[in-house]
């Protein structure tokens, strides 16, 4: 079982969703940075379960720095940040144990764990695991941002409703950092959050499609095939629970396209070359160009629903059904943009890293 990401600066997680604890191991990374504790506890917020939009557990995600993190910089040494399990309910998951819940990894771990997997909410598998990833994310964030590079997720569509497109990215980017749910425009928000309380209602939930913009990103960087830029963060953004797809740039909207409409022209802009359209989202043969490097992901509807579905029993044999009763959220696309953040953040830098060396994020 892998459980890491990453190559030059690596992240491995461990942990179960209703174990202990759970976190995270960061190696790579240089000595010097300074930990920003009030902006990694301020994404962890953006990940967190609030009112009627999310899960009735809700936890206060204190991020514990158990090694190399001294006076408030990083060491260089590895980093290991835990984070206990405070509202853990095992004994909810009793029933579904030999009962797989549809759409969940219930039964593609039963098939690779046989059985002595955690069960409880997921194990390893849930998104609860994604908190120590946030912690990682904003420390390493944190040091992009002082070199210059910011990244910002918005949810771009839910379930019907579209928010409006990046307008001015850089202003754009900026205020979602200080967004709860990430959404630009006043008037979409209201909508979604009540089209997600709509699905809570019918014991249902919705999914949607979340929009990453990174700024800053100098250009150079990438490897032309199997490490390219799309390739590193896909695989990171891909390894979220509930993410099916991505797309960069115009993504799939580029096969209606003939070349002359798809094609970026390049040009001048004060000595700098830029493109005068950015259809293929800041990347070029696998290297950044120096363009907002900009990619959309779809997020499934949150599988756990209090409606009855088909499944089987594993114990008996026999085909069934049942309702997933229990504390769920009637959606998770708000969360996830943390989350999106992180990765993206923890890709970029392992990248440049292996661009520049270890301490470019000290600089």
């Amino acid at each position: 079982m892998k459980n890491t990401f990453g190559n030059n600066l690596t992240v491995t997680l461990f942990g179960e969703s209703h174990g202990e604890a759970l976190g995270c191991v960061i190696d790579g990374i240089a000595p010097g940075i300074e930990v920003d504790y009030e902006f990694i506890n301020t994404c962890l917020a953006q990940r967190g379960a609030r009112g009627d939009i999310s899960t009735a557990r809700k936890e206060p995600d204190e991020p514990i720095f158990l090694s190399g993190v001294k006076n408030g910089y990083t060491e260089g040494t590895p980093i290991c940040i835990l984070i206990k399990n405070k509202s853990k309910m095992p004994s909810a998951y009793t029933e579904y144990e030999s009962t797989p819940r549809p759409s969940h990894a219930d039964l593609t771990a039963e098939y690779k764990y046989h059985g002595y997997q955690d069960k409880s909410g997921g194990g390893h598998f849930s998104g609860r695991l994604t908190a120590p990833i946030v912690a990682a994310g904003a420390l390493i964030r944190s040091a992009l941002l002082k070199n210059g590079i910011h990244i910002g997720t918005h949810i771009s569509y839910l379930h019907g409703i579209s928010d409006r497109g990046f307008d001015n990215i850089f202003e754009d980017v900026d205020r979602l950092s200080g967004l709860l749910f990430p959404v630009l425009s006043s008037e979409a928000s209201a909508k979604m959050k009540e089209e997600i309380i709509k699905a809570k209602s019918k014991c249902d939930s919705v999914g949607g499609i979340l929009e990453c913009a990174i700024l800053g990103m100098p250009e150079g960087v990438g490897e032309p095939w199997f490490d390219s830029l799309e390739s590193v963060l896909s695989h990171a953004i891909l390894s979220i629970p509930g993410v099916k797809g991505i797309e960069f740039g115009d993504g799939f909207a580029l096969a209606d396209m003939l070349g002359s409409e798809a094609n970026d022209p390049f040009a001048y802009d004060n000595g700098r070359i830029v493109t005068t359209k950015n259809s293929s989202g800041g990347i070029l043969g696998g290297i950044s160009n120096g363009m907002p490097i900009i990619f959309r992901l779809a997020v499934k509807p949150t599988p756990s629903i209090s409606k009855s579905q088909a499944t089987v029993d594993l114990s008996s044999g026999k085909s069934t059904s049942i309702s997933v009763e229990g504390r769920h959220d009637p959606a998770i696309i708000h969360r996830v943009r943390a989350v999106v953040d992180a990765l993206a953040a923890i890709a970029v830098a392992d990248m440049l890293i292996t661009r520049y060396g270890t301490d470019y994020l000290a600089q």
